[in-house]
């Protein structure tokens, strides 16, 4: 399974504000920092802040910062909201000549749930616990 990328940024954005606490975020300094499109970075910010995720202050010294604390932001919810689809494959677009025999479908169900599984264990809090190291890397 391959997440989007509009995932991807989600989690780093989720994660860049949680390893900077005291600090408002900017789409333009996350979108520089991160190498990612302003434009796709909105859409993201957009979205998170429709979710409850972020909270957003307009005009000058405004910006972007967490609406929850990074330990009750669980991954694998953030996946789900974030993803349009979690299927791997669509068995309902065009004639496959297995159905209804075929049980790929229901294997591949069975490992996202897991996937999914596995993610529910995490937190933003637990992908930022090496808090230091982040800052240090972001900040070169």
């Amino acid at each position: 399974m391959q997440l989007t990328k509009h995932t991807d940024i989600s989690l780093r954005v989720l994660m860049h504000l949680a390893a900077f606490p005291d600090e408002l975020g900017t789409v333009k300094d996350i979108a520089a920092r991160y190498n990612v499109s302003r434009n796709h970075l909105v859409k993201v910010v957009h979205r998170l802040s429709s979710l409850g995720y972020l909270e957003s202050t307009q005009g000058r010294g405004g910006g972007i910062a967490l609406a929850r604390v990074p330990e009750d932001i669980v991954v694998g919810d953030v996946v789900r909201n974030m993803e349009a689809t979690l299927d791997v494959i669509d068995c309902a677009a065009g004639n496959c000549p297995l159905l209804p025999e075929c049980l790929l479908k229901g294997a591949l169900s069975e490992a996202t749930g897991a996937f999914l599984e596995t993610l529910d264990g995490y937190t933003v809090a637990d992908l930022t616990k090496n808090r230091v190291d982040i800052v240090r890397l972001v900040s070169t």
